[in-house]
């Protein structure tokens, strides 16, 4: 199996010190596929965020799945909080799985 892809620590570094910049500065410099699991009704990450996420890593040309669920608050997969959305987790999990075999994880 391949080594897993590592975290380019000095970008990520560099992100966290600077609170004027995003996510979405990094887009170019990934050398990791990404999965992105967002619930369409999570207050703290906007659907145009993750709608803009996906269009850069598509413009960058990265390889990436992101997923969106509709209605889905918060912490939709965390079993131990009342934003629990089984059927969402369910289908989140099985996303995780399958991406972890196809990129070489598991």
């Amino acid at each position: 199996m391949p080594d897993a892809p590592r975290v380019d620590r000095r970008s990520l570094a560099k992100l966290l010190e600077s609170p004027d910049q995003s996510l979405l500065d990094l887009v170019d410099s990934l050398k990791a596929p990404v999965l992105g699991l967002y619930g369409g009704a999570d207050q703290g990450i906007p659907n145009a965020d993750v709608e803009k996420m996906q269009a850069a890593l598509k413009t960058a040309k990265k390889p990436s799945e992101i997923v969106l669920y509709d209605g889905m608050p918060h912490g939709f997969h965390a079993d131990y909080r009342p934003s629990y959305r089984e059927a969402a987790a369910k289908d989140g999990w099985q996303r995780l799985r399958t991406w972890f075999q196809q990129n070489g994880a598991a």
